[in-house]
């Protein structure tokens, strides 16, 4: 007992000490920090996206906490039939137990590493652009406050998905790189490689993000390699970041190994099939560039706002040559500046390779980079063109209206959870506790939402097996549809859990937290 008052004694003197040495510029930080919280956090079991990738992310942490059944392979991709690693479901589960296994708790895991992402933004603004001693850093704050805001970061930020966790991910993989090059702090070395497992754990299109590192580490061993004992720090920690990476990523080797590389095959043939997918041309994402910088920063700092994307990209450019002409020597290999323009310019040639959609998630290893540069660009041209501060502040108050004009909170919730809560104890009722067979009706969401609380409600659900049809078909099969009435058809919509039920037809229906609910039976009942 007398241990814990120590130590609690000592974390006080800790945050005490740090929060005095500038008052100002903290009190700020824990300001934005408190409304980024608040943006994500308010009522987030009513905005919280719950369909079916969510119910069934759910349904696996919940056997891994309930049964013990270990996760070798985590989501799959939208394309590619590939998988990723099984971290995000660690991640997530002590969420889940914590909030005794609602699907909320790992909606606020992500919130919180909003907050924190926000807060490591002005940890990296703060270091790669000091201050004199005791002075408030302005851009810091400005990047931390732009990202807590921001309407689209938000969204992103209130949801239980895997690629939501990886800007965080992403920006602690260039916070470590800066810090194993710059100060040759190469215990960063091993932090690097568990962000980096994350980071592909997320989302594949973090190996953009291997560009940069690798290059990184390249001018990191030419500048330890003048110091014999650093250059063995390098290399020592570089194998143990290494193997940690390496031990990260094992569950998927492992699972891969045990059904025929079926992954590793999925993406060879990803990458070989470069008519549908890929250009292996990198010349070939020029032309997308512009078009990539601009939608970037319309979406993430000017709020899906086209004309605001359009004045912060232009100012991006023109400040980025104004500070090349007038201070050189700033932008060279010890710049952050360099360090921040290969991290997007890597990524717009694999984003301008890809030649399907790009959809808002795909920018998540990009998600912090406009944020730290729009900041720092403001700041640092105020000092070689003074006059440039007016226009930058009229840029900076009309982002700040955008941000709140349209912020998330100013609409209605979707109440996804909900309903899924309701349909599934109307389900549960009336099924009288006899077996039944369960279908979705719906352009974007399946069973997964609806199938988790019937499964944590221990129902008698039974999932049609076309292999073991005589014991997997019930008397009753329940179908959701999330359609208007009309274009419903229950009994004769072609969907597998369906079509396999047999010939049917409609006993009763409800209307229930707007969608319509239909039970049906065998047509010989």
């Amino acid at each position: 007992m007398e241990k814990a008052k120590v130590a609690l004694f000592s974390f006080v003197c800790i945050i005490k000490n740090w929060f005095y040495k500038n008052p100002q510029e903290n009190f700020s930080l824990i300001f934005i920090l408190f409304i980024g919280g608040f943006l994500r956090l308010y009522r987030i079991s009513e905005y919280m996206t719950f369909l079916g990738d969510e119910g069934r992310d759910a349904i696996i942490v919940r056997n891994l906490l309930v049964n013990f059944d270990l996760i070798l392979i985590g989501p799959g991709t939208s394309i590619g039939n590939m998988y990723l690693g099984p971290l995000y479901y660690y991640l997530i589960a002590p969420f889940l137990l914590i909030f005794n296994f609602s699907p909320v708790g790992p909606s606020v895991m992500v919130a919180l590493f909003g907050v924190v992402t926000a807060f490591l933004i002005w940890l990296f603004v703060k270091e790669v652009f000091p201050c004199k001693k005791g002075q408030t850093n302005y851009a810091a704050l400005l990047a931390a406050f732009l990202y807590s805001t921001s309407p689209i970061v938000i969204i992103y930020n209130r949801s239980s998905w895997n690629p939501n966790i990886m800007p965080f991910f992403s920006l602690l993989c260039v916070y470590s790189i800066w810090k194993i090059y710059k100060n040759l702090d190469f215990k960063w070395l091993i932090v690097l490689g568990i962000s980096f497992a994350f980071v592909l754990q997320s989302h594949y299109l973090g190996l953009l993000l291997l560009p940069t590192i690798l290059l990184y580490f390249l001018f990191t061993f030419f500048k330890a390699k003048k110091d014999k004992f650093k250059l063995k720090l390098f290399l020592k920690n570089s194998i143990i970041g290494f193997l940690i990476f390496a031990f990260l990523m094992s569950p998927l080797f492992i699972f891969d190994a045990r059904h025929g590389w079926r992954n590793f095959s999925a993406i060879a043939t990803f990458f070989s099939n470069r008519q549908e997918t890929v250009s292996a041309k990198p010349w070939n994402a020029l032309p997308k560039f512009w078009p990539l910088f601009e939608n970037l920063n319309s979406r993430l700092i000017a709020a899906t706002d086209k004309t605001g994307g359009l004045i912060v990209s232009w100012f991006l450019v023109f400040s980025g040559v104004i500070l090349l002409i007038k201070s050189k020597k700033k932008f060279v290999l010890e710049s952050p500046y360099f360090l921040i323009y290969l991290w997007l310019i890597f990524g717009f040639i694999g984003l301008g390779n890809y030649k399907q959609e790009i959809y808002d998630h795909y920018f998540g290893f990009l998600f912090t980079a406009p944020f730290i540069l729009f900041s720092m660009l403001v700041f640092n041209l105020k000092k070689v063109l003074p006059i440039s501060f007016f226009v930058s502040a009229i840029l900076i108050f009309y982002i700040f209206y955008l941000h709140f004009s349209q912020t998330p909170l100013k609409y209605p919730p979707n109440k996804q959870l909900q309903r899924s809560i309701e349909v599934a104890n109307k389900i549960i009722s009336e099924s009288q506790g006899k077996p039944f067979n369960f279908a979705v009706i719906a352009e974007r969401n399946y069973e997964g939402a609806y199938q988790y609380f019937l499964e944590k409600e221990n129902s008698n659900l039974l999932k049609i097996d076309p292999l073991r049809l005589e014991y997997t078909i019930a008397k009753q099969l329940f179908v959701v549809c999330e359609l208007p009435k009309d274009k419903c058809n229950p009994t004769t919509n072609a969907k597998a859990e369906i079509a396999n039920f047999g010939w049917s037809k409609v006993e009763s229906e409800w209307d229930v937290s707007g969608v319509t609910l239909y039970k049906l039976v065998h047509y010989n009942n």
